[in-house]
Formats: structure tokens, sequence, C-alpha cells
């Protein structure tokens, strides 16, 4: 029997006069590695993953999908964390110079007001408390007294003034007191002359070493008398003397006189002694010399009489708008503790004159 057989195949056969080459690559086979790549910007050879040049910082081909994406989001991130930053450090530096005052928080202690003591009822103490120093101690509760939380501070009128009855005010029947008074400020002198010290005075007159001198106008002996000068020298320590005669005792007749060199107006004399009691008047002249006596008509009454009572004395002067170059302050008579005995004749001295201007 006849069995059918495959068909043979043709067998190719080359061409007369091919070029024998190299074998083709078989189907499927992978692709080769591709060598080094260069950068497309500066042509900087570049190794195979390389996503960057070196040289220019250009990415490589096929590297600007991922890796863009991924730059993107560092650079982002990087500027966000430099913004936290930079707002963190201005606020730091715009709260460094404040300072806030630091909060004290004082605890008070609270204590008890104890209850009103009974009075007759002692109160028991408690072992160990403070008050349990002795047994049967009754300490008594003391009211803490209240301290004024401002004080007061009192008026007092800028200046002081007297009030004097009128001269025409009649007195009232049931106090007594004048029914209408007159405000008046304290005379700086009395005007009837005594012993009244005002509060401001005028500077006494200076005199000459010289000035003073002994008025001795009925002669008495020289011996009698001490030296003038001592009751102008500014020292009461020291005195003008003048003996008080037993046998016409206690009438005298002598005085200090003052030369003053020039006419003044003069409103008072003060007078120191340190025999009080005498009686004194104080006249004043005008003139080259002296009148030679007391009696003479030259000489102006200045004062009345006054008797000294006081180791201290200030007589105002009368006439006061003429003015004067010769003072002298005369003796009369002298106190019952200088009379003394013919044996031991008392004295009478002027310790210190002052004469003062009309202010």
């Amino acid at each position: 029997m006849l069995v059918d057989s495959p068909p043979a195949v043709p067998v190719e056969q080359e061409p007369v006069g091919a070029v024998a080459g190299p074998p083709s690559e078989p189907l499927g086979a992978p692709a080769p590695a591709p060598a080094d790549q260069t950068c497309a910007k500066c042509g900087a050879p570049m190794a195979l993953g390389q996503d960057w040049c070196l040289q220019c910082g250009a990415g490589a081909r096929g590297s600007l999908g991922l890796s863009s994406a991924r730059s993107a989001a560092t650079i982002l991130g990087v500027t966000a964390v430099l913004v936290l930053g930079a707002a963190a450090a201005g606020y730091a530096a715009l709260s460094k110079g404040k300072h806030r005052p630091a909060t004290v928080t004082t605890t008070v202690a609270q204590t008890t007001t104890p209850a009103p003591a009974t009075p007759g009822v002692t109160t028991p103490v408690t072992p160990g408390s403070p008050s349990a120093g002795t047994p049967g101690l009754t300490l008594p509760r003391v009211k803490p007294p209240k301290i004024p939380l401002s004080t007061r501070t009192p008026k007092f009128p800028s200046t002081t003034t007297l009030k004097f009855p009128s001269a025409t005010s009649p007195i009232s029947p049931s106090t007594g007191a004048p029914s209408n008074t007159s405000t008046t400020t304290t005379p700086a002198i009395a005007p009837s002359g005594g012993a009244t010290t005002p509060e401001s005075l005028p500077a006494a007159i200076l005199l000459d070493t010289n000035a003073a001198s002994t008025y001795n106008p009925y002669s008495y002996p020289a011996s009698d008398f001490g030296d003038p000068s001592l009751a102008i020298d500014g020292d009461n320590a020291t005195a003008w003397t003048a003996r008080v005669e037993p046998a016409s005792a206690p009438k005298m007749a002598e005085g200090v006189l003052i030369n003053l060199k020039s006419r003044r107006k003069l409103s008072a004399i003060k007078l120191v002694t340190s025999t009080p009691g005498m009686t004194v008047q104080v006249f004043g002249a005008n003139g080259h010399t002296a009148p030679a006596s007391i009696t003479d008509r030259a000489w102006v009454a200045l004062s009345r009489y006054e008797v000294v009572k006081k180791k201290h004395l200030r007589i105002t002067l009368r006439d006061s708008n003429t003015a004067f170059s010769f003072v002298t302050l005369w003796i009369s008579h002298a106190p019952a503790a200088s009379v003394g005995t013919p044996e031991a004749p008392g004295h009478v001295s002027v310790n210190e004159i002052e004469l003062f201007p009309v202010g």
C-alpha cells in the first residue's frame, strides 16, 4: 500500500556569490545595555543611573518625571521650615523686651478673735498652748488701740492779732465783755512809756567811747562817782556808780550825760542796773554844751519819773519828732537798800545805757 509521506521541505540554498556576514540575533533575545550617556546641556559624561549632571546640575534624559516632583516637594518642605523658623524667631524677638511682673502671692494668717472673758471666770489653759507657762494664770485680754490711718494737720493763722475793746463800746452786763470789739495789731512801743519790750526794735545807736560823762551840776566830789564809760561799754557786768549821801538820802541829784555829737531823733532808752528801786528821768537838750543845771529850761523832759523795779527797764521817749544832741539819765532818788550809813554809805549803779533812734 502506498503511504502518503509529508512533502519535502525545500532547502534554501544561498545564492551563489553572497557574502558571509555575522549571524543575525535570534528573536526574543534581550537588548544589550546602552553605553554611558552624556549631559544633554553641557555634554559632560554621566554614569548609568545618574539623574543630575555634576557639572551644570541639569537633569538626565528621562529623569524629569518623578525626580522633578520629588525636587518640588523637597523645596516646598524646606521653604515651609524656613518660614516657620523665621516666624518663631520674630515672636521671640518681640517678646524678649517685655518683662511681665512677677506675681507675688502673700498668705495672710487668719487669727481667731477669742470670746470676751467673763469677769470672775478663769479661762482654762490647755497644756502646750502659749499661755500654759504658769498653771492657773489668767491672762488679761487687752484690746489693741485704734491707729488712725491719716493725721490732721492743725491750721494756724498767718498773723496773730489781739482784740482790744473800743473806747466807746458799752460793757455787756451778762458777760462783762464789750459788745463791740475792734481788731488791732500789737503796738511796737507802749504809748505811755514803761518796761514794755517790743517784738522788733531798731538797732541801738553806736556811741563813741568818750560819749558818756558824769552829769554833776551840784559839784559833788569826783570821788563819789565811778567811770562813766563803763555805762556804754556793752558789758552788763561793769557799771558807773554814784555814792548815796546819808545826810540827804534817799534824795539824789546826779546822772549820766551822753553826747551824741549830732542831733538825733530818739524813740526809746534801755537801762540795765544792779540797784533796782531808784527813780530816774530822761532829758534832752541841744547846743554846743549841755545845760549847767537840770532846772535849765534848755532841758526837755523826754519821759516822766520812772521807778526802776527790775534790773532791765525800757523807757519810751516823748517828743520823738525833735532831734537832740545831748541826753541825760537823771537820778532823783536812791532805793532804800542803797542808803547805807555814814560809816558805810551805799551807792547806785548804771550798768548799761542804750539809745534807740526813731525807726
